[in-house]
C-alpha cells in the first residue's frame, strides 16, 4: 500500500472587508442559526430569548457567528480546512493580527 506524506501545516491569514446591506437579514440569519443550533440552554448563563435578542441589536456579533471560514479553501485540490478563527469588528482597521 502506499503511505501518503506527512501534510503540510500552513497558516492563511485573512482579513475580510465587507459591506453589509441588509443588516436585518445578517441578524436574523443569526438568530436562526442560533435557534437550530440545539444549545442545551439549561447549561448556558443565558437563555434563548435573551441570546436571541443580544445578536438582534448587535451586528458585529451576528455577522461574527455566521462567517464561514471553513470555506475560504473549498474546490481546491489537495487542500483540506483544519480549523481557524473568525470574527467581526467594527471601526478602524488594525495595523496586525492579534497574537493567539
Amino acid at each position: 500500500m502506499d503511505e501518503q506524506p506527512e501534510p503540510v501545516i500552513l497558516h492563511l491569514y485573512c482579513r475580510v472587508d465587507v459591506a453589509v446591506t441588509d443588516p436585518a437579514a445578517v441578524t436574523g440569519h443569526a438568530v436562526a442559526d442560533l435557534r437550530s443550533a440545539g444549545i442545551d440552554w439549561s447549561t448556558e448563563e443565558d437563555d434563548l430569548d435573551t441570546a436571541t435578542e443580544e445578536l438582534r441589536r448587535d451586528l458585529t456579533a451576528s455577522l461574527g457567528s455566521v462567517a464561514d471560514i471553513t470555506r475560504l479553501v473549498d474546490n481546491i485540490p489537495g487542500v483540506e480546512f483544519r480549523g481557524g478563527h473568525c470574527w467581526a469588528e467594527s471601526g478602524p482597521v488594525r495595523e496586525a493580527f492579534p497574537a493567539r
